[in-house]
């Protein structure tokens, strides 16, 4: 599908996995966190019971790395039956800590692509996580100079971004957004009546699949590396 990108003045970019390197840390974190606990379950029970734990905490927790580290040590009381020692538990938040703590690896081509679009768009940061987490992650990168504006959203679901354009005073025709997820980057989007481009990271989270039905709309752009944007971008 052909889509014109005439009339762009403002672009949304996602953070973690878009411009930066996020997902692999936690599929990583749950290794370690299997291994911790594999005197008790099986790695599958004990991944599945994971992520459910997170998923009845998503509301409670928001995103982010606190709301995972305390979800684990719930895990780790449940599957253990309240056995669990006092010394694993320290270690789990360790775990949590060094995700904190890991040095931000931009994704390929980021500061190129930034750099050459400065000039001739608004460029802004929509992204959702913890909040403290996420500025902390942005001033690692060095990214900062680039954008005019960073907002971290509970959500990104149609209420969320139609706020904060509004908000912002940007018309969803001049609005372009940039993400590695479907489910929180290009569905809401698109349906806002904005445009999108989507460049997918070789890892996704299980609670940002979408159907096969929503995996076949086309009416977004879909690209390999955020590089890729410079071709249909003017700049």
């Amino acid at each position: 599908m052909e889509l014109d990108f005439k009339g762009i003045h403002v672009i949304g970019f996602d953070a973690d996995d878009t411009l930066w390197v996020n997902e692999t840390y936690f599929r990583e974190t749950e290794e370690r966190f299997a291994e911790l606990l594999e005197g008790y379950e099986t790695k599958n029970k004990i991944d599945q019971e994971l992520f459910k734990m997170e998923m009845e905490n998503l509301e409670l927790y928001g995103y982010g790395v606190k709301g995972f580290m305390l979800s684990m040590i719930e895990s780790a009381l449940d599957l253990s039956n309240h056995s669990i020692s006092q010394q694993t538990i320290s270690e789990i938040l360790d775990l949590g800590k060094q995700m904190i703590s890991h040095p931000v690896e931009l994704l390929d081509g980021v500061e190129e692509v930034l750099e050459k679009l400065k000039d001739k768009y608004r460029l802004i940061v929509l992204t959702k996580g913890d909040l403290l987490d996420q500025e902390r992650k942005l001033e690692k990168s060095g990214l900062s100079q680039y954008f005019h504006h960073v907002e971290v959203l509970s959500d990104k679901k149609e209420r969320n971004y139609k706020n904060l354009l509004d908000h912002l005073d940007i018309d969803v025709s001049e609005f372009l957004m940039i993400g590695n997820s479907l489910k929180s980057d290009v569905l809401p989007i698109i349906n806002l009546g904005a445009r999108a481009i989507h460049i997918p990271f070789h890892t996704t989270w299980a609670h940002e699949m979408v159907s096969a039905e929503d995996e076949q709309i086309n009416n977004h752009l879909k690209l390999n590396s955020l590089r890729d944007v410079l071709k249909y971008l003017k700049h």
